[in-house]
C-alpha cells in the first residue's frame, strides 16, 4: 500500500522513465489547504483502451514487469483520492505522453501526508536512463518556491552513482524545502 503521496508520485515517475520518456515534468503546489500534482511525460503513452485499463489492479500490460499480474499503483491512487474527496484526471495520447493529475485537500482527515519530498526527488533523478526531470515546487503558506533539473544537478554532481555526491544533493534539496522564499533554478 502507498503511505504518502509520495509514493505515488515515485510510482508514477518510474512508470514514465519506463515508458521512455526523455521529459518528465513534475509540479507539486500547495495553496489554501489543496495539494495539486501534475506528472506530464513524453513517454510512448496509451490509446483509450489502455488507459481504461490501467484503472483496474488486476490489469498489467506484462511487458514492463513480465512476472507482475498486477499493476496497482494508479488504482491505489484512485481510490486515495476518491476516499480524501479530492480530484484525479488521466490523459493519454499514443505515441505522444501521458499527463496525471491529481489533488487532495489538506484538510481532510483521509488524505494521505506529502511525505518526504528530498527523498522523492533524489530517488527520482537516480534512476537509471537518459530523461530530464524538471521539479517545479510550490507552497504559498511556507514560502517556498523553487525549480529543479536533473540535467543541472548531475552537471554539478557529476554522477548519482557516488555515494558523497548523493549525500550532498539529499542535503541539497533538504535546503530548498527549508528555505524561505528562495527559488532555484
Amino acid at each position: 500500500m502507498h503511505y504518502s503521496v509520495c509514493d505515488f508520485l515515485l510510482d508514477i515517475v518510474q512508470n514514465s522513465i519506463e515508458a521512455g520518456s526523455a521529459n518528465i515534468v513534475l509540479k507539486i503546489l500547495e495553496e489554501n489547504r489543496l495539494l495539486e500534482v501534475y506528472v506530464e511525460d513524453n513517454g510512448k503513452g496509451m490509446d483509450k483502451e489502455e488507459l481504461e485499463k490501467i484503472r483496474d489492479p488486476f490489469y498489467s500490460d506484462g511487458q514492463k514487469h513480465s512476472k507482475r499480474k498486477v499493476g496497482l499503483g494508479i488504482p491505489f491512487l484512485l481510490h486515495a483520492v476518491e476516499l480524501a474527496g479530492g480530484s484525479c484526471n488521466i490523459a493519454s495520447k499514443k505515441g505522444k505522453g501521458t499527463i496525471v493529475s491529481f489533488s487532495f485537500p489538506m484538510d481532510s482527515i483521509d488524505s494521505p501526508p506529502l511525505g518526504d519530498l528530498p527523498g522523492l526527488f533524489l530517488s527520482s533523478m537516480c534512476f537509471d536512463g537518459n530523461y530530464e526531470l524538471s521539479i517545479y515546487r510550490r507552497n504559498k503558506e511556507a514560502d517556498i518556491d523553487y525549480v529543479l533539473h536533473r540535467s543541472e544537478l548531475l552537471e554539478i554532481i557529476g554522477s548519482f552513482n557516488k555515494a558523497d555526491a548523493l549525500l550532498d544533493l539529499k542535503d541539497f534539496l533538504v535546503s530548498q524545502e527549508l528555505a524561505s522564499g528562495e527559488v532555484v533554478s
